[in-house]
């Protein structure tokens, strides 16, 4: 099995396209907080125990020998002499977060399988191999999946979950000392094999381009553990995967190769909170090669121009990692990076911790409204494969959503699914709702995705048309209706457990004078409401103030106002939209009233207690108060922006992704979209506007509409009948019209009421 070295010094060579914005060394505070951080990351049980090590690496070695047992096998059955047989050889290469170093307990291992060219993906990787694999007692749950982007097998071997990619190089024989970080081994090479490539030859050349692998390390654990706390841990989801956080982290060793973990975490949130995105982070310039290859140059490739936020690949061929980043989980991901950034400097004045740093994100606490999707199968292979599915495409509900609305209502998706226990081969993703920020709302402004969604579940079902028992089903569910079997223990928290961040944040602005009542006065909270009056606040984490902050915003006119987020300076807007039903239930229809969508949203809790949050600017005694502080500060910001300059211009477009067909159908609904918004705006009603109407479902059932009465009406069910092909009659299944009702009224007209 290949390891290469991991001692990679930079012999007195720079790593990186720039100079290092510092070269300082470690100060005794920054080896006494590394000891605690490797302390923290130790308690978590992050890393793996000596047995387990030896237990992954007896897989390993096993797997490699069943591999070259297999090519020769493959070999002697195509009719090669037995020389050509002799010498056939196939290697097996680690990737991922075992290559770097940084897998946990239980973690999966990604593996890759070179083989020569006479060896297959179809008939022998996953025809002879797969066989094999299958005759073994220690392989367990073999799951073959031939048709992915990057077609992968996954199993089971003595207990450690392998990924297994396969390579067919233009080689004849596989030398035992290959290196495939050499561009060479792309020569006729295709693009699955490309693909399956990288991995590995990315891997590889980032602890290349690191100046201290032990560091890296240690600072790529914090921030995945970090990541995960904070929700921001799925490519699939629209964050960032294991491989954009390892080369946003390896950025900042580079920029600061003398340095311990402690500042390498503080200077990411400071570098990557004042980055100026879309410009792309890099470890290497991006060469051209010679192979013909395309690589990431938004000069040249149009779509490259509307990636939200480039995090480059370092081998050839150079691409964006994370083209998943949408306009709403970049928002998210840039609020995470300032409230860690607030931490780190917090925590250089003894004001916060590690504990405080990685506060689990309280997601089912921070909106007042989701959509929640189920999807179910009948047995366990089927549903496997049907969620595989869903998963790769939830994404695009996120950007269909975005696009639809012009970004005017944001998505914020997490990165888990959750299971019924009572209900077999099912699982349910979320996605809170919120108005987006900073933008004037129109008086009697509607919001009509109805359509949007029906689009994606016909894009879905597209994979299912010939399949019975998959189901997918989207609806609207408010916070106090989110199902228990989404909390620990499915038993749902009454109030926050405990005091965060925010909270603390509040507490101190209040008491430091930085928050003056006047400043905070920017946004309007109505108090009354279906949810008995029991509002929070929210910008970026659930947050409980005490009572002097909460007196301090009571002092404007009676009515309950949060600070707006100093970074884009941007004022709440109140929303009215009518409330629904909780006794109704909801079938695979969504009726989203979202009840005074607020910016950020407030969340009503039951415990009679309103909690306010704020994203605020550390107060101006948590910095530190040196002049030489602050000139070096001065100097690391001028140092980014020489980091962040270069050839490649940003270009801050709509993107034009290939997952949004730009047909007829969506730029009719663009139309309608537009004319409803007009429509809205010269007949606005004396309450708040409600968008009421069905959309055809696509067995083509004839449109309905319902006239708006003040409330939310329940939808009939219409008779559907599912395509048989056997001749008998089909069973009609009830179902109910997608439908997603927006409603916003102006703040303006709803300050006039109060008044």
């Amino acid at each position: 099995m290949a390891s290469p070295g991991l001692s990679n010094r930079n012999n007195g060579k720079r790593l990186g396209i720039t100079e290092p914005i510092s070269l300082g060394g470690p100060t005794e505070y920054d080896v006494i907080k590394t000891r605690e951080l490797e302390k923290y990351l130790q308690d978590a049980r992050l890393y793996e125990s000596q047995e387990e090590a030896v237990s992954r690496e007896e897989v390993l070695g096993r797997l490699d020998q069943i591999v070259k047992i297999w090519v020769k096998t493959i070999s002697r059955a195509k009719g090669l002499n037995e020389q050509l047989v002799h010498e056939a050889n196939a290697k097996i290469f680690t990737f991922g977060s075992y290559r770097l170093g940084v897998h946990g307990p239980g973690a999966d291992i990604d593996t890759l399988c070179v083989g020569p060219r006479h060896a297959t993906r179809e008939e022998d990787f996953f025809g002879e191999l797969q066989r094999m694999l299958s005759e073994m007692p220690e392989v367990t749950e073999l799951h073959p999946v031939p048709d992915a982007h990057v077609p992968v097998m996954k199993f089971k071997f003595s207990g450690v979950s392998i990924d297994l990619l396969y390579a067919k190089l233009s080689l004849w024989v596989i030398p035992e000392d290959l290196d495939i970080s050499q561009d060479s081994i792309l020569q006729n090479a295709d693009e699955q094999t490309v693909r399956s490539l990288n991995g590995c030859r990315v891997t590889d050349q980032i602890l290349r381009l690191v100046p201290s692998i032990q560091n890296f390390r240690t600072t790529l654990r914090c921030m995945r553990l970090w990541a995960k706390r904070r929700g921001v841990y799925s490519n699939v989801a629209g964050f960032l995967g294991g491989i954009n956080w390892a080369l946003l982290v390896a950025r900042i060793c580079q920029l600061y190769p003398n340095a311990l973990p402690n500042m390498l975490v503080s200077r990411f949130f400071r570098v990557y909170t004042q980055w100026r995105w879309p410009n792309p982070v890099m470890l290497c310039a991006i060469e051209e090669g010679s192979l013909g290859l395309q690589v990431w140059d938004p000069r040249r490739n149009p779509k490259d121009k509307y990636h939200l936020m480039p995090i480059i690949t370092p081998s050839y061929p150079s691409m964006n990692s994370s083209y998943n980043v949408s306009s709403s989980t970049l928002r998210i991901m840039l609020e995470e990076f300032q409230r860690g950034n607030e931490i780190c400097e917090a925590m250089e004045s003894n004001k916060a911790d590690w504990d405080t740093l990685f506060e689990s994100y309280n997601f089912f606490e921070a909106y007042k409204n989701y959509l929640q999707i189920d999807i179910s199968a009948e047995n366990a292979d089927d549903f496997r494969k049907w969620k595989g599915w869903v998963e790769s495409r939830l994404r695009q509900l996120t950007l269909k959503i975005e696009r639809h609305t012009y970004d005017m209502l944001q998505c914020h998706p997490h990165p888990g699914d959750f299971s019924d226990k009572s209900r077999p081969f099912h699982s349910s993703y979320f996605m809170g709702l919120q108005r987006k920020q900073g933008v004037p709302v129109t008086e009697g402004e509607q919001f009509d995705i109805r359509a949007t969604v029906e689009e994606f579940k016909q894009s879905v079902n597209r994979y299912t048309l010939l399949e019975r028992g998959r189901e997918i089903r989207v609806s609207h569910v408010k916070r106090r209706n989110i199902p228990n079997f989404v909390f620990p223990g499915e038993v749902r928290p009454l109030r926050p457990s405990k005091v965060t961040w925010g909270s603390r944040r509040g507490s101190e602005l209040k008491v430091s004078g930085d928050a003056q009542p006047d400043k905070l006065c920017e946004g309007k909270t109505d108090l009354e409401g279906s949810d008995g009056g029991q509002k929070r606040k929210r910008v970026d984490d659930t947050v409980e103030t005490d009572s002097r902050y909460a007196k301090s915003l009571h002092l404007c006119s009676g009515e309950v106002h949060a600070a707006s987020p100093p970074i884009s300076n941007i004022s709440s807007r109140s929303t009215k939209c009518e409330s629904m039903d909780a006794n109704k239930k909801v079938d695979d229809s969504i009726a989203v009233s979202l009840e005074k969508i607020e910016n950020p949203a407030d969340i009503p809790y039951q415990n009679g207690q309103i909690e306010v949050s704020s994203r605020c600017n550390p107060p101006n005694d948590s910095l530190p108060a040196a002049a030489n502080t602050s000139s070096f500060k001065e100097a690391e910001k001028m140092a980014l922006e020489k980091n962040m300059a270069g050839p490649y211009v940003s270009h801050q477009a709509f993107p034009e992704l290939d997952e949004l067909e730009d047909d007829s159908e969506y730029r009719h609904q663009v139309k309608d979209f537009s004319r409803n918004m007009k429509s809205s705006q010269m007949e606005p009603s004396e309450e708040s506007v409600s968008v009421s109407a069905r959309v055809n479902s696509s067995n083509g059932a004839g449109p309905s509409t319902d006239s708006y009465n003040g409330g939310l009406e329940e939808l009939e069910p219409a008779e559907l009948m599912v395509p048989s092909s056997n001749g008998i009659p089909p069973e009609p299944v009830a179902q109910k019209k997608s439908i997603i009702r927006l409603n916003f009224t102006s703040l303006a007209k709803a300050a006039g009421k109060s008044s």
